[in-house]
């Protein structure tokens, strides 16, 4: 092995994966070129965008900031692994489906994985504290108020008998 190679084991969506892998070698970049999962968006790769937006051990990162060897160990999901099953749509996708925030869908991945992480530690936000979270993400269709009310319906507490 030389210097600049390392082995890195990720569990990325609850399937392990064993890669060697250059030093330099970007998260994003290892999700999409080696496991092949391209639901990830890289978009400006200096961390203002947000489109390669992931979960790391359940904390929202942008994976262009982050190299591949340190996510080695961690556990790490990506847009492909917020559905339940293909037949079944997340929440928040269903959300984003109902309420037209998909636009184009570059940013979309991003948006959902910033959402995801941001609804299971306040899963009741208002509209205000949405758009705080969604800062981070910009969306070049600036259709925002789609996105808000589509993170609305999202957050919705399930209605069912008293």
């Amino acid at each position: 092995m030389s210097f600049d190679q390392h082995d890195v084991a990720v569990t990325v969506n609850g399937r392990r994966y064993e890669r060697r892998v250059e030093a330099r070698m970007l998260l994003s970049d290892f999700i999409r070129h080696e496991l092949l999962l391209a639901g990830t968006h890289v978009g400006c790769e200096h961390g203002v965008c947000g489109a390669c937006t992931i979960l790391v051990d359940g904390e929202a990162i942008r994976s262009c900031l982050m190299l591949a060897v340190q996510a080695n160990g961690r556990e790490v999901m990506t847009v492909e692994g917020l559905a339940p099953d293909p037949e079944t749509l997340h929440p928040l996708q269903a959300a984003m489906k109902e309420c037209h925030g998909l636009q184009c869908g570059y940013c979309t991945p991003g948006i959902l994985m910033t959402m995801k992480a941001f609804l299971d530690e306040y899963p009741s936000p208002g509209e205000a504290e949405i758009r705080e979270a969604l800062s981070g993400n910009l969306c070049r269709c600036t259709g925002y108020q789609h996105i808000v009310d589509a993170m609305l319906l999202a957050a919705k507490p399930a209605e069912g008998p008293a």
